[in-house]
């Protein structure tokens, strides 16, 4: 059983092709399931977010595992392998520590990657795939983020995505203080997002959701208030600020509506930033005059303050990782040798039940016990040498000298001493 990781991410793969790949959330303990039911693996992780999707699994068919994610959203292997990585053991421990401690975001030192690889462990533990071995590697990845985050300063300066988009708009309008802001979705990323938009305390704050009492709860802690989704093409064009991430597998705003709000807003210019993958605005609507339309992909080069300070940071991190790495590989080893140890001790049971029996019925005849012992004792040492001795004296060359060595180690002999 191999462990193995392959995916996409922000480093590989563009938003057009990265959204092609993304599993919502209310798909991935079906998904998990498909997967070990196809056996193309034992134990399975998805890790699915805007800027990656990445699974982690157990498998002796590395390949057919990997064809899977490219069938399970009705494409061909061909179509994905350019964009894709596919890493064994030692390098998707290191892969998943990196991503886990902020070092493979497109914010360096970012925090939120690490709740959305807990999630994802948590549903796979749901869906009964995660077993013992992605339980391990994922501990160890939660032990070696924590260890990063409190040993260096890689987070420290991060600019964040939410963040960003509030420098992004005002780049375009003067004050976030005068605009209608409107949050399509209520999900984590837009109470982040909303969080920095409100702290600059704008005019108007409105949560668009597909259940309004979920979009009220959300909105009620800014001082908002909540529409539905439904609500949409009547509301648009009250709103100098659009922000979106949302699950939803098809586009929320098209180009037509966004048309139709610009004319009621008589050309007065909108920002939008669309941080759904995928998508949740057409990517025709960037055409449109007056509108500024962003994706996680458009906005990296605002997430760059600060980047100096935290590479350095990053190095000491690295350097911590590699140890971990080291320390998980040494575990994966030892498990690899639980077969044999097991075996190992059932023939050694086997062997003290085999003589205690004849043992007993020697005690049974009669026999004075201090001779039964002496016996017992006899034979569990033959039984117990025979197979070193055996090996020491047969063989020859480096093979012999190489056993010799070995037992030597094993029974911590030092004959020449």
């Amino acid at each position: 059983m191999h462990l193995v990781a392959f995916g996409l991410n922000h480093h590989t793969a563009p938003l057009a092709i990265r959204e092609r790949l993304a599993f919502p959330a209310e798909t991935l303990p079906g998904a998990l399931a498909q997967l070990v039911d196809s056996q193309a693996a034992r134990e399975a992780t998805i890790v699915s977010t805007c800027n990656r999707t990445e699974l982690y699994c157990a498998t002796q068919q590395p390949d057919a595992a990997l064809a899977w994610l490219a069938n399970y959203h009705g494409l061909s292997l061909d179509e994905v392998r350019p964009y894709l990585y596919q890493l064994d053991a030692a390098e998707a421990a290191r892969h998943a520590f990196r991503v886990a401690s902020g070092l493979d975001s497109m914010v360096l030192g970012e925090t939120q990657i690490l709740g959305q690889i807990k999630d994802a462990v948590r549903t796979a533990e749901r869906a009964g795939t995660l077993g013992s071995l992605l339980n391990g590697l994922f501990q160890k990845t939660f032990a070696v983020a924590k260890d990063v985050r409190s040993q260096t300063a890689v987070g420290a300066s991060s600019v964040s995505m939410a963040a960003a988009g509030v420098r992004l708009t005002e780049q375009i309008f003067a004050s976030v203080g005068e605009l209608n802001v409107l949050f399509i979705g209520a999900g984590e990323m837009i109470e982040l997002v909303a969080t920095h938009y409100a702290a600059r305390k704008p005019a108007c704050i409105t949560v668009a959701n597909r259940t309004l009492e979920r979009g009220q709860a959300l909105a009620a802690q800014f001082g908002g208030n909540a529409i539905t989704l439904a609500e949409l093409p009547d509301h648009l064009h009250h709103y100098d600020v659009v922000v979106s991430s949302t699950a939803s597998q098809l586009p929320i705003i098209g180009k037509g509506m966004v048309e139709r709000a610009i004319k009621a807003r008589r050309h007065r210019p909108i920002f939008m930033l669309d941080l759904a993958v995928p998508r949740d605005i057409e990517a025709e609507v960037g055409e449109l005059s007056d509108v500024y339309l962003y994706t996680v992909d458009d906005i990296a080069g605002i997430v760059e303050v600060g980047q100096q300070a935290r590479s350095q940071a990053a190095e000491e991190a690295e350097t911590i990782i590699a140890h971990r790495v080291g320390e998980f590989t040494d575990w994966l080893k030892r498990r690899e040798s639980v077969p044999l140890i097991r075996a190992l001790r059932d023939e050694a049971e086997r062997t003290r039940r085999n003589a205690l029996e004849a043992a007993m019925k020697q005690l049974a005849r009669g026999t004075p016990p201090e001779k039964v012992l002496e016996v017992l004792s006899v034979q569990l040492t033959n039984k117990l040498m025979h197979p070193p001795t055996q090996a020491l004296s047969s063989g020859s060359g480096a093979a012999h000298d190489a056993q010799v060595a070995l037992i030597a180690s094993l029974y911590r002999l030092h004959p020449e001493s």
